[in-house]
């Protein structure tokens, strides 16, 4: 009987976290390239041309029911309702099992993300207390977790592994603290027939979470109608794909034990069917086999929870599709004809880079302190407080989130747009410059082997020198 290496066959089985962090460096090199590269085309001859592409109107429908929109707008409102989505998949994920889970360790990346939340907003309000531009305020509140988990992860050679969990779970949290601004505070005029339609569907959708429907049709079908409701009914459509990311399912059909048992009975059958089976190396030639794999496939299925298959299906689309889409329609900006040593010195453009470099770093570092001095929490195994710097830094990168916050504040209002267009592509270069040189010269090389991809290396020197946590605080 042949024999089959099972490495070279199958490869090496990762988490789900680890391939989140190869998947969030990959987007965030993705989401710079298209950036600089949609920066080098709208400063370019065919500038104009690109700009007129995104306000290209687009119409989608079937028959006498349709929609038309500008290719911009369908970015926008359409497109990024599967990022919300994904951000909401995120979310439930980090409360559930992640590290929003228990209230140990959920304390201090709450605590920093919330002061890096009010410190940036207080800046950008003391710079812009009136007119046209106060309504900014929300847009250097956001950090943008491709890009700042993504530098960072480039870094995990030089810094201990729970550094870069301490700032996904932050950047999740801002994310959060992201959606209740916009779902606030940017909202237009509602109609609230349509509200009662959308909070209908969202009542439907609940239902089905609870009577145990697992496949995703009916989600998917309830999830565009919801979409559509908010849409119209005035308030941010987007947020459709949170409320739709809460009510998906997180259990399985089948136990971690049932599935075990499940496999061993099709492990047997499979076995004795390859025992009277002359033709080993072509087992798919037997019906009885193929039968087994399939019935193995569908085990598989039905041990992963909807949430965990869609997560898994959606993240690629938004991390390689969606972010680089919304960065060309949203980054489209000429820098030569653009009058720097004017714009720079408008409150607006202050304001926001202000709050994203200076709001950021000061209101992480600030409360995640008073939340080790009051003993509410304490720093994760090998993070010390220069590591704490460097990711307060790094959350200062807002490029995403806060054009998108930008866009709702500012809607009607281009040239106040282009202000703290300019204003979040500055602080987020800066905060990104600012993070990578702070962590690479003050975090030591930890010692043994090099944390690699996988983050399957040895603890750090720090690590090693830090005493036993205290119940309830993972390392």
């Amino acid at each position: 009987m042949n024999s089959y290496p099972l490495e070279p066959l199958f490869g090496k089985i990762i988490g789900p976290f680890e391939r989140f962090l190869r998947q969030t460096t990959a987007g965030g090199i993705v989401l710079m390239c298209m950036t600089l590269l949609t920066l080098i085309v709208a400063s370019s001859p065919w500038g104009d041309v690109y700009r007129h592409l995104w306000e290209m109107p687009v119409r989608i429908g079937i028959g006498s029911w349709n929609m038309e929109m500008s290719l911009h707008v369908w970015v926008n409102e359409g497109l990024m309702a599967l990022f919300f989505l994904l951000v909401g998949l995120e979310l439930k994920r980090e409360i559930m099992v992640g590290e929003l889970a228990s209230l140990s360790n959920a304390v201090l990346p709450v605590a920093g993300a919330l002061g890096g939340m009010l410190a940036p907003a207080l800046i950008y309000s003391l710079l812009n207390h009136s007119g046209p531009a106060s309504a900014g305020w929300g847009v250097p509140m956001a950090t943008d977790i491709a890009f700042s988990v993504g530098i960072l992860v480039l870094l995990a050679w030089r810094i201990p592994r729970n550094l870069i969990i301490f700032l996904t779970a932050l950047a999740i949290a801002d994310d959060l603290g992201a959606v209740l601004i916009i779902a606030l505070f940017y909202t237009q005029t509602i109609d609230m027939t349509l509200l009662g339609v959308a909070v209908a569907l969202l009542s439907v959708l609940v239902l089905f979470n609870r009577g145990g429907i697992r496949h995703p049709l009916p989600y998917a079908v309830l999830g565009v109608l919801l979409w559509l409701a908010l849409l119209k009914s005035g308030i941010h459509a987007t947020l459709a794909g949170v409320l739709l990311a809460f009510t998906i399912p997180a259990r399985p059909v089948y136990t971690p034990r049932q599935f075990d048992e499940r496999l061993d009975e099709m492990r047997d059958a499979f076995h004795a069917e390859t025992i009277n089976c002359e033709e080993i190396d072509a087992p798919l030639d037997v019906t009885r086999m193929s039968t087994i794999a399939e019935n193995l496939e569908k085990a598989s299925s039905a041990v992963q929870s909807p949430q965990q298959r869609m997560e898994h299906h959606l993240s690629p689309w938004v991390t390689f599709g969606v972010i680089p889409l919304f960065a060309m329609a949203n980054g489209g900006l000429d820098v030569l004809a653009m009058p720097f040593r004017e714009v720079i010195v408008q409150p607006a453009t202050l304001g926001v880079i202000l709050g994203l470099v200076l709001g950021k770093f000061f209101g992480i570092t600030s409360f995640a302190w008073l939340a080790v001095k009051l003993r509410l929490s304490r720093l994760p195994g090998g993070v010390k407080w220069r590591h704490i710097l460097g990711a307060a830094w790094l959350g200062g990168i807002g490029f995403t989130m806060s054009l998108f916050i930008g866009q709702l504040a500012f809607s009607g209002k281009p040239a106040l747009f282009e202000e703290v267009r300019i204003g979040i592509i500055m602080a987020s270069l800066i905060s990104a410059i600012l993070g990578l040189t702070w962590l690479y010269l003050s975090a030591r090389k930890p010692q043994g082997p090099a944390v690699n991809c996988s983050f399957r290396a040895q603890d750090s020197e720090d690590e090693k020198t830090v005493p036993d946590q205290e119940p309830g605080v993972k390392r």
